[in-house]
């Protein structure tokens, strides 16, 4: 793949997702406009910037800022459970050398 189809293609994707942000944005906004005022007696309707904002908002406090998680947690955690027990013990050991892993009192199941 030469270099101008990637960055043809890096383009396009960059697009379609600033489309779809603003897209969104604006669902946001007609969404709230259209429910809000009508549910709640003071709500007032927002414009496009504040709907935005609600988006980023809502995404902080229910979506977190580092995603929808990890999926290769998952993997290594089903790998973790298919070693042996002396795998085991070979990785504890090779993640504590590395400042990581658990302490040998969580190993052991005490605090």
């Amino acid at each position: 793949m030469g270099m101008s189809c990637w960055r043809s293609k890096c383009w396009k994707i960059g697009l379609m997702v600033v489309v779809g942000i603003a897209a969104l944005g604006w669902v946001v906004m007609a969404l709230w406009n259209r429910l809000m005022p009508e549910l709640f007696a003071g709500a007032h309707e927002v414009r496009y910037l504040q709907a935005m904002g609600l988006l980023v908002l809502s995404r902080i406090l229910f979506g977190g800022l580092r995603g929808h998680g990890c999926p290769t947690r998952w993997h290594h955690h089903r790998r973790f459970e298919q070693m042996t027990p002396e795998e085991r013990e070979k990785f504890q050991t090779g993640m504590r050398g590395c400042g990581g892993g658990m302490s040998k009192h969580e190993d052991a199941g005490t605090p």
